[in-house]
């Protein structure tokens, strides 16, 4: 049929026409004699009719590729209808009609048959094991991948994993279609199917459209990586995973949070992991009857004397305020990334330790509040009272609660 035109295929189409209506005629006579019949002979013409069956099967498949043909070379859809209505009525009223006996011998012929269920289990066979062979190649793949891109420079870790999750089931969307193609599966349709399918999706799916632009953005300008301990709009923890659509953070007390791309890259990102240092900020506040000079020296010996802490840049420690309470001094060592909780926790106990030991106090905050009579010159002075209320007596960054008129 490949050399023939359309006019020539529509000639041909009305001559396999007369050809399977012949054969419908032998398989309707065959029909009545099975149904006056009984016994011996009623088997015998049941067992003719499944052989006209397979027979007519045969000459409908030629017949629809002649319609297939005529139909890609430009023939008329509704005159093609015509044709394939008439095949489909055929089945339909033959199916609706025939008894049980008849259906299972036409199941059983089918099974049997080489143009049926062993054609079948055939193909499933082909495409198990050529699935099978794809995902082994896919990994192949994958993994030529990752070796490859990993001597890639300045490309992120959520970039690479991105890059070769694309690339493996690319090669897996290939090699389906190559193995459908090599089953006679016309594969034409579904790019059309695809494409339709694609520009309903992007309607429908505009937040996600969104978090995929986003999860690129992230990956390509790299704010953050695999194993970062970020902060993203109130959210902090460490990066487990970033997708197409989502960015996986796990909190200090081992909660899993799933984050939209979107609003991972339209917020504020505070990578703490970015640098391989970082400054320790601690705050003691010290009684201001204490001796200034020697509460620095206690804080340069216990910087001074803790392992992590790095020498260069070298810490401040300095005078920062003069508060209502106490007088407050800064400590400010450089550590290791990886080491800043565990100096900022053995300075807090260290520095405690040694303050009590010479008999320095971190006083309680407090408040002096003063009775100002209304007649200074009838009115008896009212005696000063000292409110002092009990807080923590860890360090102090901020002032105390407020202030009297006086300012004290």
């Amino acid at each position: 049929m490949v050399p023939l035109t359309m006019d020539q295929l529509k000639a041909l189409a009305a001559k396999w026409l007369e050809i399977v209506k012949s054969k419908t005629e032998q398989v309707v006579d065959t029909q009545i004699a099975v149904s006056k019949s009984n016994g011996t002979v009623e088997d015998a013409q049941r067992e003719k009719l499944t052989k006209l069956y397979s027979e007519r099967k045969q000459l409908f498949d030629r017949y629809g590729a002649v319609l297939n043909s005529w139909e890609k070379k430009g023939g008329d859809a509704a005159e093609i209808k015509i044709y394939r209505d008439y095949q489909n009525a055929i089945f339909l009223e033959e199916t609706r009609k025939a008894d049980t006996k008849t259906l299972m011998a036409w199941a059983l012929d089918w099974t049997t048959s080489q143009d049926g269920g062993i054609a079948l289990a055939k193909n499933v066979g082909i495409v198990l094991i050529s699935f099978l062979a794809l995902l082994f190649v896919a990994r192949m793949v994958r993994k030529l991948v990752r070796r490859w891109i990993g001597h890639v420079p300045n490309i992120s870790d959520l970039l690479q994993a991105f890059v070769v999750g694309i690339v493996y089931w690319i090669v897996l969307a290939i090699g389906l279609m190559l193995v459908l193609s090599g089953l006679g599966v016309d594969v034409t349709p579904l790019f059309a199917l695809f494409g339709g399918a694609s520009i309903i999706a992007a309607l429908a799916m505009q937040d996600s459209l969104s978090n995929l632009a986003a999860g690129l953005m992230i990956m390509i300008y790299r704010p953050f990586d695999e194993g970062h301990y970020v902060d993203i709009g109130g959210v902090a923890g460490t990066v487990k995973s970033t997708n197409i659509v989502a960015t996986t953070v796990m909190t200090p007390d081992n909660q899993v949070i799933i984050i939209p791309n979107k609003n991972v890259w339209g917020n504020v990102i505070t990578n703490v992991t970015a640098s391989d240092t970082r400054r320790v900020d601690l705050v003691f506040g010290i009684s201001y009857d204490d001796s200034i000079p020697e509460a620095i020296k206690i804080l340069e010996q216990a910087v001074e004397a803790h392992p992590l802490v790095l020498k260069d840049p070298a810490p401040t420690i300095r005078v920062n305020e003069l508060a209502d309470s106490s007088v407050n001094l800064i400590c400010r060592p450089w550590v290791n990334t990886a080491d800043y909780w565990t100096v900022y926790w053995d300075l807090m106990r260290y520095v405690k330790e040694l303050f009590d030991s010479v008999g320095i106090s971190i006083p309680y905050p407090q408040q002096d509040v003063h009775f100002i009579p209304t007649d200074p010159a009838k009115a008896t002075p009212a005696p000063a009272i000292k409110k002092t209320r009990s807080s923590d007596r860890a360090s102090i960054s901020e002032g105390d609660e407020g202030h009297d008129d006086d300012g004290r």
